[in-house]
């Protein structure tokens, strides 16, 4: 049986879950996915998500310290600059157009998009690129 992409769901109360991601859309209320514990489909509410992680392995690499510069990867758009509710940060690229209206406050959505695609500034990361839900965002800054 084929699987969708490896993927870690974050959850809002720091609970993950690993798996392989079967349904998803930017806009859609729930996710799909094929737990790896499991191996059965389970869906989740996005509402209880901070973040869809696209990794290479499940497994990671626990003494690999991430990079967090702009200087080390080619910019591949907007650099930018997160801190979730929780206290954790995040630096990294959005490519595309910033899913809000100009400024720094995550207000005046454009469409019905829940949240944005962050690009790690180190390629030598597990993360090949993290879906930020912006409701698990306390703060942004994004410098074109």
């Amino acid at each position: 049986m084929a699987y969708g992409e490896k993927i870690v769901l974050r959850f809002l109360d720091g609970t993950i879950l690993k798996g392989y991601l079967e349904g998803f859309s930017e806009e859609a209320s729930i996710v799909t996915v094929r737990a790896a514990a499991m191996d059965r489909a389970v869906e989740v509410d996005v509402d209880n998500l901070k973040a869809i992680f696209f990794v290479k392995t499940f497994e990671g690499n626990s003494r690999y310290n991430e990079k967090k510069s702009y200087g080390i990867r080619k910019p591949q758009g907007n650099r930018t600059y997160v801190k979730f509710n929780d206290g954790e940060d995040m630096v990294g690229f959005i490519t595309g157009e910033v899913p809000w209206d100009k400024g720094f406050f995550l207000s005046g959505h454009k469409g019905k998009v829940k949240g944005f695609y962050l690009l790690p500034t180190d390629k030598g990361s597990n993360n090949i690129r993290v879906f930020v839900y912006t409701s698990a965002i306390r703060d942004i800054t994004v410098v074109p």
